[in-house]
């Protein structure tokens, strides 16, 4: 998995707990498999915390806690940003490094570490501007079945995004990106209640700065 494709993915699952700053994860071998999701406000990052605890991500359960440290962009909102580099010569020159506290405003996420790929800097995706796809409006509703067609999808939403997305309400069982039609999709579950479920939850997601529509779809 490409980095980019992992920090949407995780944002289009934690968004709907509130603000996103940003989302980071590196290519280094001590944080393979980990990520850090930085909310501007501390509640947000308990209620993730709470209830994405063991979220499914590809045959593996997220183990998510509070950060031990504060973001840089945290820190440089409320005046204690202090550089890295003279930071370290601070602690250094104190003998030891001051004792690591958890921040509320910042969770943590272990992830499948089988999908940890090379990661890089970008920016957060609150900051990618989206002019987003216009709504298919269909002719007339469709009745009540196991499949969703969900739309206004921003262009580069990805199939594994939507996995992770809709695969909070059970049982999902197919994700289908039209690639001919950019920002559709179809979602397939077991049965008509779950995709119900799915549906009403989801109305109106916003994925980046895409609030997506979730119908039926026709058969």
């Amino acid at each position: 998995m490409m980095c980019v494709e992992l920090k949407k993915s995780l944002h289009a699952v934690f968004s709907q707990f509130g603000k996103i700053l940003d989302v980071l994860a590196f290519k280094t071998l001590k944080h393979k498999g980990q990520a850090w999701v930085i909310f501007e406000g501390g509640n947000s990052a308990t209620n993730a915390l709470r209830q994405m605890q063991g979220f499914p991500f590809y045959d593996k359960e997220m183990r998510i806690q509070y950060a031990k440290t504060k973001s840089d962009i945290l820190a440089k909102a409320d005046g204690t940003f202090v550089p890295r580099e003279k930071r370290k010569r601070h602690e250094e020159k104190g003998g030891k490094k001051r004792k690591e506290q958890l921040d509320p405003n910042q969770a943590a996420a272990g992830l499948n570490t089988a999908y940890a790929g090379a990661y890089g800097a970008t920016p957060p995706l609150s900051q990618i501007p989206y002019l987003g796809a216009r709504p298919i409006v269909p002719e007339a509703p469709a009745p009540p079945n196991n499949i969703l067609f969900v739309q206004n999808l921003p262009h580069d939403a990805t199939t594994m995004m939507l996995q992770m997305l809709f695969n909070q309400y059970p049982v999902l069982k197919d994700v289908r990106m039209v690639e001919t039609k950019p920002g559709i999709a179809f979602v397939e579950y077991e049965n008509q209640m779950q995709s119900t479920l799915a549906m009403q939850a989801l109305q109106g997601f916003k994925i980046q700065q895409n609030q997506i529509l979730v119908t039926y779809a026709k058969k």
